[in-house]
């Protein structure tokens, strides 16, 4: 499952690839996670960075809230993210 109800949050699994023309969503990465392009290099913490403004942006949440549960250093990460319409209404699509 590429997400898990956290009460407030959703904590969602994320196959990031940095380096991309643009940040945008591709689905699912397999059956467990969701594949981001993110258009950052994956230096000092670009795109990361880029990865929570983009989140942020889709699911119209404030950036602050958005926090990762782990993997910053890695290319799937787990993400939380307060719970909102859009998000709900994406993870519906996706499943």
């Amino acid at each position: 499952m590429f997400y898990k109800d956290d009460g407030e949050y959703i904590v969602l699994k994320i196959k990031a690839q940095p380096q991309a023309s643009r940040s945008e969503f591709c689905g699912l990465y397999g059956e467990d996670a969701i594949k981001v392009r993110v258009a950052a290099p994956a230096v000092e913490g670009a795109a990361n960075k880029e990865l929570i403004k983009f989140l942020s942006k889709q699911f119209k949440v404030p950036k602050s809230s958005i926090e990762f549960a782990s993997g910053q250093n890695s290319k799937v990460k787990l993400v939380k993210v307060p719970k909102s319409e859009k998000l709900e209404k994406f993870i519906s699509e996706l499943k």
